[in-house]
């Protein structure tokens, strides 16, 4: 299936690749390591030896903005692929493999949907605080459960629409079927879920760093990072400014990119 991309996903598309290469860039050829310190040049504003500034402790602002997001990017991509997969094939396993199937998956999912995703992932979090891999772990486990529902619902459609069927009575295997007509069918949907997924899983991490149960010291990590200095945005403002506003650009660049596509 062709598709093209809008204006607006071109603009999404361009802020999430240069918010990338910033972190690629930045953890490659910055001389300072994120928790290197230098207590004569605290709070320092942004010069020609420190780009975007020093924090409370004299580490490097640049340094450490290019380890968080490179965190952010790792987590949201590895949860997007994840719960994709997971929630796109049982969807279509729920569907095609019968009324038990369906009837089993359907359970799980509303034994998840009965508890708050946040609630799941602060549980998970708090089992194990700072772990990267728990942290994807829980988000994984309550995103895929929108791809299920929107999969499994498009592929109800698709399975009786007389092309599938034809197919089938043609004898064409399952792969082929899946091919043929489910997929042009999810892609969109699947595509959509997993811009605003990628915003999420974001958005997750940083509001677990504000209650401390996140990412924690020294790694760097935006939510993180905005509660470390914001004691001290009357002295220097631009140093709790530069986290919330990638924050910001991320989950815009993800939302841009969900856009109507044509």
């Amino acid at each position: 299936m062709k598709f093209t991309m809008t204006g607006s996903q071109w603009v999404g598309l361009g802020v999430l690749l240069s918010l990338l290469i910033f972190a690629v860039l930045g953890m490659m050829f910055s001389p300072f390591s994120i928790s290197q310190q230098d207590l004569n040049a605290v709070l320092d504003s942004p010069s020609a030896v420190h780009w975007l500034g020093t924090d409370h402790f004299g580490r490097s602002m640049l340094t450490r903005m290019a380890h968080a997001v490179g965190l952010s990017f790792a987590l949201g991509v590895l949860c997007v692929v994840t719960s994709s997969l997971l929630g796109t094939a049982l969807g279509v396993w729920a569907v095609w493999g019968g009324k038990k199937v369906d009837h089993i998956l359907g359970v799980m999912v509303n034994i998840l949907l009965a508890l708050p995703g946040l609630v799941v992932v602060l549980l998970f979090a708090a089992i194990v605080p700072g772990s990267f891999w728990i942290l994807y772990l829980a988000i994984s486990l309550v995103q895929w459960v929108e791809y299920f529902r929107v999969v499994r619902a498009i592929t109800q459609n698709v399975i009786h629409s007389p092309a599938r069927q034809s197919s089938q009575m043609m004898g064409f295997g399952h792969w082929y079927q899946f091919k043929r007509h489910i997929w042009p069918a999810i892609v969109p949907s699947v595509f959509t879920l997993a811009a605003f997924g990628g915003a999420n899983a974001i958005l997750t991490m940083a509001s677990l760093g504000f209650v401390y149960v996140g990412i924690q010291p020294p790694l760097a990590e935006l939510g993180l990072m905005t509660v470390e200095l914001f004691p001290f945005y009357s002295d220097a403002p631009w140093l709790l400014a530069q986290p919330l506003v990638v924050i910001a650009l991320m989950v815009f660049g993800f939302h841009l990119l969900a856009g109507k596509r044509v």
